[in-house]
């Protein structure tokens, strides 16, 4: 690990407590042996290793931010935050499923759950054996969320869902999800699982990066999902989700970081032993200049969003923190990887490192969770009426 990018000492900015350390060391020695073992054939295959996969079930990380009573780790936004920095360093299409199923479906339930809804999902999506995700963006519909068009209307027992959801990760695996639909024109959420009548999915779509894990449409024709299945109150869908966007946002900039500190480490590696006239190419002000300033990038990045964790929770609200940091740390990943990509030459482009695919990965960052635009706008407005408060 690079001098600056350790948590030492135990009880610092990235490491707030021991606790937190030593949930670093496992996340880290599970992602550098395993995860790196099998990130390469999951990225040619395009599907996430369900065997793997269960493996943090096993580790207590699907729950990582569901109080122990409940099953889960009780631990804070920054464990989360580890994980997925950790995860990210060797296979951020991999972390990406870990991020829907313990962020967008886990996190998300349990806030607006009630507790005999929970206790029919949390057992099984806390092991693992059932993979999960979250139903929101649509065909025509992403960052204009209000513009969504699934509908929900109650029949008898049941809710009757009509509508499409698309570019869901976990699609392919998944047995749950918690959906976004329209009821009477307000946004409600519901728990639809996979054997609900007139649910379907859609063939894996095909993708550039982020491949360990699958993407797919979710698929509502005249869908019965039981009346149990509401999540909170009709219209109470916008709230629940608001609010767990601040932690998908800060999870999805920790992915960013772990890509920009793993591409920092493969170009110092390979600048100090590739010569070039003679010498290594870590010796060249241009090779220098990409090290310098990646490592940085990565630096300021990793502070921000470890900074704003400290800030997110259930009973806090942290828009403007968690917005500032995925807007800055997005980007990074993506540039630092194409430093690397550049330092590193043919042998970064080439799959046989795992440059390429982290290059591949790092794009999806400035989309997923909020285009970069999105941030931008949240940040303009928000700081506006403090401004003028």
């Amino acid at each position: 690990m690079l001098p600056g990018m350790s948590s030492a000492p135990a009880e610092s900015l990235f490491d707030p407590t021991e606790e937190h350390a030593m949930l670093r060391e496992m996340v880290a020695r599970f992602a550098s042996t395993e995860v790196a073992a099998k990130a390469a054939a999951s990225d040619e295959r395009g599907t996430l290793d369900l065997e793997l996969f269960s493996k943090l079930g096993d580790q207590g990380l699907l729950g990582i931010t569901i109080p122990e009573e409940d099953g889960g780790a009780g631990m804070d936004t920054a464990a989360a935050v580890i994980v997925h920095h950790e995860l990210s360093k060797y296979d951020p299409g991999f972390c990406l499923a870990y991020l829907a199923h313990s962020m967008l479906f886990v996190n998300n339930f349990y806030y607006c759950a009630n507790e005999e809804q929970r206790g029919r999902y949390l057992p099984k999506t806390l092991s693992g054996e059932w993979v999960a995700g979250m139903g929101m963006t649509e065909p025509g519909a992403g960052t204009d969320v209000l513009g969504m068009t699934t509908a929900a209307v109650r029949d008898g027992a049941h809710w009757v869902i009509n509508g499409t959801k698309t570019y869901i990760t976990n699609g392919c695996e998944g047995h749950c999800f918690l959906v976004y639909a329209k009821v009477d024109g307000k946004v409600t959420a519901f728990v639809v699982d996979r054997d609900c009548p007139g649910f379907s999915t859609s063939n894996h779509i095909d993708k550039l990066g982020m491949r360990a894990s699958s993407m797919s449409e979710l698929i509502f024709e005249d869908c019965k999902v039981p009346a149990e299945n509401l999540l909170g109150e009709i219209g109470g869908g916008l709230t629940h989700m608001m609010r767990n966007l601040e932690i998908e946002r800060i999870t999805l900039a920790a992915m960013s970081v772990g890509i920009a500190e793993r591409c920092v480490e493969l170009m110092v590696d390979f600048a100090a032993q590739r010569k070039a006239f003679g010498e290594s190419i870590n010796r060249f002000g241009q090779i220098q200049r990409y090290i310098g300033d990646g490592y940085a990038k990565t630096l300021a990045a990793k502070c921000l969003v470890y900074h704003v964790a400290r800030d997110v929770s259930p009973d806090h609200r942290a828009r403007l923190g968690s917005d500032a940091a995925k807007l800055f740390a997005a980007p990074v990943g993506k540039e630092v990887a194409d430093f690397a990509m550049q330092v590193m030459g043919g042998a970064g482009y080439c799959r046989e490192y795992p440059v390429e695919r982290l290059w591949r990965d790092a794009k999806l960052l400035e989309i997923g969770g909020g285009t970069i635009e999105a941030h931008q706008k949240n940040l303009t407005k928000d700081l506006t009426r403090a401004l003028r408060a």
